[in-house]
């Protein structure tokens, strides 16, 4: 149930909107032409709850101007509010595998890498503002109950985002204050006890609609699957928005989120024997023990200013400040080599590990339009500073190398070790300044050229596990160009070019900072708006070549840290094919094909555990004879992938290099939502209908099942 502080904050906040709730309904179309003024992206749905189309037809994360989609000379798919409702995506790995072009390697149980076009996902950004990235990784199940939808620009994107990284850049854009009272409640149950509840509430807060406010909660608590594995969490996410003047909104809010997994894993499952061949185990088998967990909270403050300045240009401004925490106390089981026939030969690494980051971001941006030779044109300007201030320390086991029993007989009943006194960890800074400027030209009514830069320096010191981490960049300038062509009303053809300079955080067996990524990316495409705008298609072409990629290659069993080498010589070409929006009346679908082929230097293939064929598709339909009834179905398909293990040591095949393999695969999800009432809805999910076994991740040397056949019942109250 919730917790006593949820149940204090939904009643101070429920009874100050409720207040006002009939004096903001008498200022709606008011406060909604203001706020078209001052908002710069659009969305498409119907109130705070979703239940709209699969589509948002303008954003601002690619050029930071408010494009369309179409105007937009990228690859960018968008997963929705009523999307993420509709098939019960509770957290951003849910929300990542539906995503057209982007593949979610889940190594462990609390540690997620993402994947697009071949290479890792190191860019985000909140509301379109770039934010540091201290590792490759996340950390936790990150809710996305505070959001109202998640845009993933696919291919380099160093205009916003500071560096020209080839893959995607995603960008978590949350809800805002409504003017008019809304509120919604949602209680949710499914397989392995999964219990949450969630709240939404949004509206004026005084009579004339000139302070509005927004709180949004949820807690769940959950079993698993695997063995042992359980997760509670806390989401707190308020926010106010103030009228300073006809011309200046002011907006604050702050997020909070609390994840307590218990017997989680560290690594994942060795995959493969002595002999070479590979192991199969029950989907829920899990290495953790029962005494391990690995606790973190995150806490998110943001300020954003945006005045008007007249003429079509405004300033925005935004301040933001992050903290994590991760308190955890962890168990790793490795083998030198694969398991022994018996299932032997696996051996213990615990420890205690804690972590600390704080992150403080400004960010100044002009944005408007200027008249030129006749024409109207669009311009964004702006600054960058960040300081990411990180440190971490590892205690380690006594029992570091203890030979374990035969996995047959593994229960997690382990004795928690001593720790200590042995340790290690990090203590560094990271500072980044960068300048950006952009322009939209529009050279004729059916040609616009959009060119641009970004000028970036990063300075790092501090240690990480004995090693200096000194690091510098000064002043790396990372262009950007794209044209977009109007063949007709409903067709654009585009092409865009990006530099890529991505600084890389991994590190080497050594414990040093590889070197930048550089390289070049190329993109065309088409794309297409249809049935009265409400529908979106594109199709695109790209070529990436890369020099320096990092690639996992190993952890280092003296540290616990996992180490990289640089890869020289990627190249990275392929296509993709997206969808989004009303199809038919009644008919929404979200989704696409990614095909990418990824060659080394000497053409031969890398980065093998990444798919080189994808779909993912989901899609609702509301009968029109019976609105009421909702059906939908989602797809996520991908072709074989493999990894090179290493050299066999016992058997026939000694001596013999061997690999492990996941074959292609698809998981498919079926849902029924029925409107109950004018307020009252129930929606009912199936995923995995067909209960397919198949490993979530190839990325590591080590890998765990995905969850079998599972329900979700969610009952909705929203008005």
């Amino acid at each position: 149930m919730l917790t006593k502080k949820v149940y204090v904050a939904v009643a101070v906040v429920l009874g100050a909107l409720s207040i006002q709730g009939a004096d903001a309904e008498e200022n709606t179309t008011k406060q909604d032409d203001d706020n078209q003024e001052t908002e710069v992206i659009e969305v498409v749905g119907e109130g705070i709850d979703g239940n709209g189309v699969y589509l948002e037809k303008d954003a601002s994360s690619a050029t930071g101007m408010g494009l369309t989609l179409r105007e937009t000379p990228q690859a960018i798919s968008v997963v929705t509010r009523a999307q993420m409702d509709d098939f019960a995506l509770q957290n951003i790995n849910d929300v990542l595998q539906v995503t057209s072009g982007v593949n979610v390697e889940k190594v462990e149980t609390d540690r997620t890498y993402y994947s697009a076009r071949g290479f890792d996902i190191t860019n985000f950004e909140y509301d379109g503002v770039g934010v540091p990235f201290v590792y490759g990784n996340t950390y936790g199940d990150i809710d996305v109950a505070i959001y109202d939808r998640i845009e993933v620009i696919r291919g380099a994107n160093g205009l916003m985002s500071g560096t020209g990284n080839p893959s995607a850049t995603v960008n978590f854009v949350r809800k805002r204050p409504t003017d008019d009272f809304h509120a919604s409640i949602a209680a949710i149950a499914g397989s392995w006890d999964n219990q949450r509840v969630e709240t939404d509430i949004s509206g004026s807060l005084n009579e004339d609609g000139s302070i509005r406010g927004r709180f949004v909660g949820a807690y769940q608590n959950k079993d698993s699957y695997l063995n042992r594995y359980s997760v509670e969490k806390e989401i707190f996410y308020g926010v106010l928005e103030f009228d300073l003047s006809e011309d200046a909104i002011l907006t604050v809010g702050h997020t909070s989120q609390d994840n307590k997994p218990n017997s989680p894993m560290w690594g994942a499952l060795t995959l493969n024997y002595t002999d070479g061949t590979q192991v199969d185990y029950d989907v829920s088998r899990s290495t953790a023990t029962d005494w391990s967990y690995w606790d973190g909270t995150i806490n998110r403050t943001f300020a954003e200013l945006v005045y008007n300045l007249g003429h079509d240009w405004e300033l925005v401004t935004t301040i933001s400040k992050r903290k994590d925490t991760i308190n955890s106390a962890l168990f790793y089981a490795y083998s030198a080599g694969g398991l022994n026939p018996d299932r032997s030969g696996l051996f213990a690494y615990s420890s205690l590990y804690g972590y600390k980051n704080e992150q403080l971001l400004a960010d100044i941006a002009l944005n408007g339009s200027f008249n030129l030779a006749g024409r109207s044109h669009q311009a964004n300007f702006g600054v960058n500073w960040s300081r990411s201030e990180a440190d971490d320390v590892s205690v380690y086991g006594q029992d570091i190398g203890t030979s374990l029993p035969s996995f047959d007989d593994w229960t997690g009943d382990y004795p928690r070790p001593g720790f200590g006194p042995y340790e290690n960890g990090s203590d560094f800074t990271d500072e980044l300044k960068s300048f950006y400027a952009a322009a939209r030209w529009s050279l004729a009514d059916e040609l616009s050229l959009i060119t641009g830069f970004r000028s970036t320096s990063m300075d790092s010191e501090g240690t990480s596990y004995g090693q200096p981490k000194e690091y510098n960049i000064d002043n790396e300038i990372t262009p950007y160009a794209g044209v977009v062509y109007d063949v007709s009303d409903n067709l654009s053809l585009y092409g865009s070019y990006t530099k890529i300079f991505n600084p890389q955080r991994e590190k080497n067996i050594h414990g040093d900072r590889l070197d930048p990524v550089d390289g070049v990316n190329y993109e065309l495409g088409i794309k297409g708006e249809f049935f009265d705008d409400m529908l979106n298609v594109s199709f695109a072409v790209f070529d990436t070549e890369q020099n320096n990629i990092a690639e996992y290659a190993g952890t280092d069993t003296t540290t616990g840290q996992d180490y990289f080498i640089g890869v020289d010589g990627v190249s990275s070409q392929g296509y993709e094919f997206d969808v989004m929006g009303q199809v038919a009346k009644g008919l929404q679908l979200s989704g696409g094909f990614t095909h990418v082929d990824i060659e080394g230097a000497n053409g031969e293939d890398v980065r093998t555990f990444t798919p080189r064929n994808t779909l993912r598709l989901s899609g609702s339909y509301t009968f029109p004879e019976f609105e009421a009834l909702r059906l939908g179905m989602n797809v996520r398909w991908q072709d074989d992938i493999y990894r090179d293990q290493g050299v066999a040591t016992t058997g026939v095949n000694a001596g013999q290099p061997f690999s492990v393999e996941q074959d292609s695969y698809a998981v498919v999800g079926l849902m029924a939502g029925y409107e109950i009432s004018d307020n009252l809805s129930a929606t009912f999910n199936v995923d995995n209908v067909t209960d397919e076994k198949y490993l979530t991740s190839l990325y590591w040397a080590q890998g765990y099942y995905g969850a079998p056949r599972n329900y979700t019942l969610t009952v909705r109250w929203g008005m």
